[in-house]
């Protein structure tokens, strides 16, 4: 489907819908008039294939308990192995109402209290988030950034996990908000690390389907899975289908001894009930999806481009990260407007919600990070609009 048609029949506008992304501004920014280009869910609608199934759900009018069929793990597994090489067996599987959740979840279940977790910052700030709120010891370590284009600094991650006697390691892949997507001698060169130093690595993988001329390639299956016995991987359909409101996750833990332990933790701390439209609409997406998220990734990709074309033409100053994966782009303005002015020159000037630098670690003042997943129009007026208060 051409971007233009795509646009016109699935971009959808979202105010006054209870949207966290459209009408909780005031709340969250402390204006209402801003156009938001922040937290990460789409102004598009669903695939028809979901429509349906929800649809049809919702005739049949009853909303009771439900469990999770054979189809679903067979559309989930025919997903997985399809696109990414990796099949899942059903035992391997458990639900989460959300990524996040799932997170603090492994936390509770793998560390005590002051161990080590260490990350990679810049990265999706709920990590440091879980980690803090659960008490444990948070251990940043920065990628390295080239000219906008971010590597790992593999020396300085082990010399912190030997030095913080590091315990286990979140990992974000592809990886927000930097648009990385990791190769295999990347991740293989991390992950020798933490099985030297014995350290357990949870795979936030929600991305996965948002690749761009590069190879998503599981953490379960580096160096032809070697690592997978201490590899915990955390994907959802939420972010490629935009369903995070029907709050479905899938946790994938390979190895006996770790889903034991899971399981023991999580009988006896909470028993959450799945999500019958999550189960449903997840079910779908893997089904039928992939034409509707081959469309909306050209969407993606155009958007990206519209941005980093009108920087490099008429705000060269501007470093934009090359997107290699997610709908989200890096973008460092610090050449051009004064870290402690950002927000001013942001919400006041430009009249944009976005999400800013330092959410994702300490020292990224003057970065932003915008979402690409609405209509290009969107993102036209807000490049336009930060050159023109450039002056």
């Amino acid at each position: 489907m051409e971007i233009e048609e795509f646009v016109e029949k699935y971009y959808v506008e979202r105010q006054h819908t209870n949207s966290l992304k459209w009408d909780l501004l005031e709340e969250r920014f402390g204006q209402a008039d801003l156009l938001p280009l922040w937290v990460a869910d789409m102004d598009f609608k669903v695939s028809q294939a979901i429509t349906k199934i929800l649809k049809d759900r919702i005739l049949h009018g009853v909303y009771g308990y439900t469990f999770v069929g054979k189809s679903y793990y067979q559309a989930y597994n025919n997903w997985m192995e399809t696109y990414f090489s990796f099949p899942i067996k059903e035992e391997w599987v458990r639900f989460s109402t959300g990524a996040v959740q799932a997170i603090y979840h492994l936390l509770y279940t793998f560390t005590d209290e002051n161990d080590s977790v260490i990350i990679q910052t810049p990265v999706y700030y709920p990590f440091s988030d879980a980690v803090k709120d659960t008490n444990r010891r948070l251990v940043n370590v920065d990628l390295v950034n080239n000219d906008g284009y971010f590597t790992i600094d593999f020396e300085r991650f082990e010399q912190e996990i030997i030095g913080q006697s590091v315990k286990l390691y979140i990992h974000c892949s592809p990886h927000n908000p930097v648009g990385r997507v990791w190769t295999e001698e990347e991740q293989a060169k991390l992950f020798a690390i933490c099985q030297k130093h014995n350290v357990l690595i949870i795979s936030d993988e929600i991305h996965q389907d948002f690749t761009f001329e590069h190879e998503h390639i599981p953490a379960a299956n580096v160096s032809e899975g070697v690592h997978r016995p201490r590899v915990i991987t955390v994907n959802s359909a939420s972010k490629s289908f935009n369903i995070a409101g029907l709050t479905h996750c899938n946790i994938v833990i390979t190895d006996d001894e770790l889903r034991q332990k899971y399981d023991d933790f999580a009988n006896s701390m909470f028993k959450t009930e799945a999500n019958i439209m999550g189960l449903f609409a997840t079910e779908a997406a893997y089904v039928d999806g992939m034409d509707w998220i081959d469309s909306l990734k050209n969407v993606i990709f155009h958007n990206y481009e519209i941005v980093r074309d009108y920087f490099t033409k008429f705000a060269p100053e501007i470093t934009v990260s090359p997107l290699e994966g997610t709908y989200l782009v890096f973008v460092d303005l610090r050449k051009v407007v004064k870290s402690d002015e950002m927000v001013e020159f942001i919400q006041g000037k430009c009249g944009l919600a976005v999400d800013y630098g330092e959410w994702f670690g300490e020292g990224y003042e003057g970065f932003i990070r915008l979402n690409l997943a609405t209509k290009p129009e969107n993102i036209e007026k807000a490049v336009q609009t930060i050159v023109e208060q450039l002056g």
